[in-house]
C-alpha cells in the first residue's frame, strides 16, 4: 500500500522522507485530532473547552488538511454555520448536547438567539456574542491549496468567500471604533490572549460583576495558572453589558476598546487570502489587495513603536499606546508588506532579552524582563504553539529561513515532548494547561509536513499565502504515513 511519503507531489517531485521520530509525532498529532473530533468539528480539548472555538478551528483546519481535506473544509463550514447576519463570526459555537455547567459562560449567559436577534444572531446554533482573531480566510485558502480539485468539486471557495468577506466587512465597518481604519477588540477574549498584561490598565476601568457565577475552568486547570476571580468578574461584566445592548457595537458604550496588533495583522493576511480566492474564482480581488495595503499602512502608523522595537496595542479610551511588550507585538511579521527596517527591528526584538527563551526555543507571551511576566499564568508569560507558528510563518515570509527553521524545530520538539500541551513554561519547558490540545497537534502536524523541504523564497502576497513554498508541495488528500489502517479509514470519511 502506498503511503503519503511514497506519492509524488503535484509538481512531480518525490515527497521527502522523514525521520522515525517525526513519523511518531505525526501519528500522535493525528490521534489528538481524531480524538477531539465531535462529528462536525473539533473541540480544543475534551476537558476544559468542550465546544467549538473560532480561531482554534482555523488552526485545526490548517493541520487537518494534511489528513483529510474534506474534514478540514467541514471544520470551517461548521464554524461559519454560526455566523451572524451582520457578518460577525462568534468566538464560540455551542454544542447543544453539552450541559450548561460544563463551561462558563454557557449559552444561557450569552443568550445569542434572543439578545442578538436585532443584529442578526441565528436562531440556532447558540453562540457567544464576541469574536476572535480573523485567521479563517488564511486557513480556508490553505485548505483549498491542499487539494484544489476537491475544493472545486465541492464548490468550497465559492461557498466560503462571501461569508468570509462579510466577516471582514463587519470588522472594518462596525469595529473601527477609533476612526483610524483598524478593527478594535471590545473584550479581552477577542484578541485570543485573554489574560495578557496588555489589558490590565483598560480592565481596571471595569467594575467586576457583582452576581455569583461558577468558573468551570477551575475544575480542569490549576487555579494558579488561570485568570484571577477579580479579572473574571470584569470579563463577565463586559460580556453582560454587551449582551444587554443587544450586541450592537454602535449602541454599546465600550469601556474596553483597543486596537490589537496581532488581531489586525491577521486581518491583513486574511484580506490577502480573500484576494487570492476571488482571483482564483475569476472575480476581482483588487478590493481585498487594496484593503490589505491600507491596513498595513494604518497598522504601522498607529501601532508601531520604533523605540520599543515592537508593535503595541492602542487604548481607544485615551488614544495612547499601551506600555507593554507582548507576543502580539511580534505577530505583524506575518504581514508581507512591512517596511524592511521594521522587519529587522522585530527580528532583533525576537532574539533579544525580551523574548529569547533558550529552554524551549519558543516565544514567551510576555516580556521576560517585564514586571508582569509569570512563566505559568495564562497569557502572562507561557509560550504558546499558535503564536510560535505565526512567528515562524512571518520569518519565512520575510526570508529569515534559518531563524524560521530553529523555531519550527522547537515547536515540533516541544509539542511532542509535552504530549501536545496547551502551552509551556518558557523557562523550564514544563507543559501546562490542557494536554492533547488540538491546535498544538494541528500546527505541529502542519510544520512536520514542511520539515525537510528546501527553503523557497516567496515574495509579494505569496509570502503569506505559500503558493510557491513547501506548503503546497505535498499531496494532502490522503492519510498520514504514520496512521494505522483504522485511523486512515476514519480520516477518509
Amino acid at each position: 500500500m502506498k503511503t503519503l511519503l511514497d506519492r509524488q507531489t503535484p509538481l512531480g517531485r518525490p515527497a521527502p522522507t522523514a525521520p522515525a521520530d517525526h513519523l511518531t509525532l505525526r501519528r500522535g498529532a493525528a490521534r489528538v485530532l481524531l480524538g477531539n473530533w465531535t462529528g462536525t468539528s473539533t473541540v480544543p480539548s475534551r476537558t476544559l473547552y468542550p465546544h467549538q472555538w473560532s480561531w482554534d478551528s482555523a488552526f485545526v483546519a490548517i493541520g487537518l488538511r494534511h489528513l483529510s481535506v474534506r474534514r478540514a473544509q467541514q471544520e470551517l463550514e461548521s464554524l461559519l454555520a454560526g455566523q451572524w447576519a451582520d457578518g460577525r463570526l462568534p468566538h464560540i459555537v455551542f454544542n447543544p448536547e453539552i450541559p450548561y455547567g460544563a463551561y462558563f459562560p454557557s449559552p444561557d449567559f450569552w443568550q445569542s438567539s434572543r439578545a442578538g436577534r436585532a443584529v442578526g444572531a441565528p436562531a440556532a446554533p447558540e453562540t457567544s456574542g464576541i469574536v476572535q482573531p480573523p485567521v479563517h480566510a488564511l486557513a480556508a485558502w490553505l485548505v483549498h491549496c491542499a487539494d484544489p480539485a476537491e475544493s472545486a468539486r465541492r464548490g468550497f471557495l465559492a461557498r466560503v468567500l462571501p461569508r468570509l468577506t462579510a466577516w471582514h466587512d463587519y470588522l472594518l465597518a462596525r469595529r473601527d471604533l477609533g476612526g483610524g481604519g483598524l478593527a478594535a477588540v471590545v473584550h479581552p477574549w477577542e484578541p485570543g490572549m485573554d489574560n495578557s498584561p496588555a489589558w490590565d490598565r483598560a480592565l481596571a476601568r471595569v467594575e467586576p460583576a457583582a452576581g455569583a457565577f461558577r468558573r468551570a475552568d477551575l475544575d480542569h486547570g490549576d487555579p494558579a495558572d488561570r485568570p484571577t476571580d477579580l479579572d473574571y468578574g470584569r470579563y463577565v461584566r463586559l460580556a453582560s453589558t454587551y449582551r444587554e445592548a443587544g450586541y450592537d457595537d454602535r449602541a454599546t458604550g465600550h469601556r474596553f476598546a483597543l486596537e490589537d496588533p496581532g488581531f489586525n495583522a491577521l486581518l491583513v493576511t486574511g484580506e490577502l487570502a480573500l484576494a487570492r480566492m476571488a482571483d482564483h474564482l475569476g472575480r476581482d480581488g483588487a478590493r481585498h489587495s487594496e484593503r490589505a495595503a491600507e491596513l498595513t499602512r494604518r497598522l504601522v502608523d498607529r501601532l508601531w513603536d520604533d523605540t520599543a522595537g515592537v508593535f503595541r496595542a492602542r487604548d481607544l479610551a485615551d488614544d495612547t499606546l499601551v506600555d507593554h511588550r507582548g507576543v502580539a507585538g511580534l505577530l505583524p511579521l506575518v504581514v508581507p508588506g512591512l517596511p524592511a527596517d521594521i522587519v529587522r527591528a522585530l527580528t532583533d526584538t525576537l532574539d533579544g532579552p525580551h523574548f529569547h527563551a533558550p529552554a524551549t526555543g519558543l516565544v514567551p507571551s510576555d516580556d521576560l524582563t517585564g514586571a508582569t511576566f509569570h512563566p505559568t499564568r495564562y497569557w502572562r508569560g507561557p509560550a504558546w504553539f499558535n503564536t510560535a507558528w505565526l512567528v515562524e510563518r512571518g520569518l519565512r515570509t520575510h526570508g529569515r529561513h534559518a531563524r524560521a527553521r530553529t523555531l519550527r524545530e522547537a515547536l515540533v520538539r516541544e509539542a511532542g515532548r509535552t504530549g501536545f500541551a496547551e502551552y509551556v513554561d518558557p523557562l523550564t519547558g514544563e507543559g501546562r494547561g490542557a494536554r492533547q490540545f488540538s491546535w498544538t497537534a494541528a500546527l505541529a502536524l502542519d510544520l512536520l509536513h514542511t520539515d525537510g523541504h528546501p527553503d523557497a523564497p516567496a515574495t509579494g502576497p505569496d509570502a503569506v499565502l505559500p503558493l510557491t513554498g513547501p506548503d503546497t508541495a505535498l499531496p494532502l488528500t490522503g492519510s498520514d504515513t504514520a496512521l494505522a489502517p483504522t485511523d486512515q479509514e476514519e480520516y477518509a470519511r
